[in-house]
């Protein structure tokens, strides 16, 4: 099993759920707007004997040449992203969901970013996004589900998909947040999401005020990172700038 961050850079956050570009080569991080967050962006794709799959799609963003920026680095490590074929999605806010479908610059129509995929969405948060959009859901990123015929919807707390994916819904940061491991051999891989997106959050006692109920998702990550260090996982991390990936040692 070989697992890659697909990195789409550093950015500033407060309350209006503004992502702005923020470098950390050339900015101060103290510069950054009051009460703002700094976090990176980073979907995964895993790789295993049997499929290629991505874990949430990023902002959705393109390039100057007009390119997707999933599309771009999955290409950057030899990945056509006509060959990733299952995407899991631990939620639908746009940091997470935008690149699940995308906006042709010259035709103006909308398209599905990985069409020879199947999308494993947890329904009832598809269904909260879609009759709830916020300032975090944008349902134009995701409504093509509702006609797709790959995607699986996902009732259950928990399950596993073909062997591989064992997800389980955790609500904490939003109702129907979910996680998943990717097990293959003796080899266990976490995505905690938004529930565990920072090392340093696994690490401390640490509630935080974005999240829907911030000590239940605190309860999530001491009990994971107890767990991930008995076994020796491998865990990702979306929004951690400095530690995209750590292995625990068991």
């Amino acid at each position: 099993m070989r697992i890659y961050p697909l990195s789409e850079g550093s950015f500033s956050i407060d309350q209006t759920k503004v992502f702005i570009p923020f470098d950390t080569q050339r900015e101060q991080i103290q510069d950054r707007p009051k009460g703002s967050i700094l976090v990176e962006i980073q979907p995964f794709v895993v790789i295993t004997e049997k499929d290629i799959i991505l874990l949430d799609t990023g902002l959705g963003y393109m390039n100057e040449q007009g390119v997707l920026q999933i599309h771009e680095n999955l290409m950057a490590i030899g990945i056509n992203p006509s060959s990733v074929t299952k995407v899991f999605m631990s939620h639908l806010h746009k940091d997470h969901a935008g690149g699940m479908s995308y906006i042709d610059a010259n035709s103006k129509a909308r398209y599905v970013s990985f069409p020879y995929a199947t999308y494993y969405v947890q329904k009832r948060e598809f269904d909260l996004a879609m009759n709830n959009p916020t300032a975090s859901y944008i349902k134009e990123q995701f409504e093509f589900l509702a006609d797709f015929s790959k995607v699986v919807w996902l009732g259950d707390d928990q399950g596993v998909i073909n062997d591989s994916i064992h997800y389980l819904l955790t609500g904490g940061h939003c109702p129907y947040h979910q996680v998943a491991w990717i097990k293959e051999d003796h080899d266990i891989f976490f995505f905690g999401a938004d529930v565990a997106p920072q090392l340093q959050q696994l690490k401390s006692k640490f509630v935080a005020k974005y999240d829907m109920d911030g000590k239940l998702a605190m309860e999530w990550r001491q009990k994971w990172w107890e767990q991930g260090q008995e076994a020796g996982w491998q865990f990702a991390f979306y929004h951690d700038i400095k530690h995209p990936l750590y292995k625990a040692n068991k």
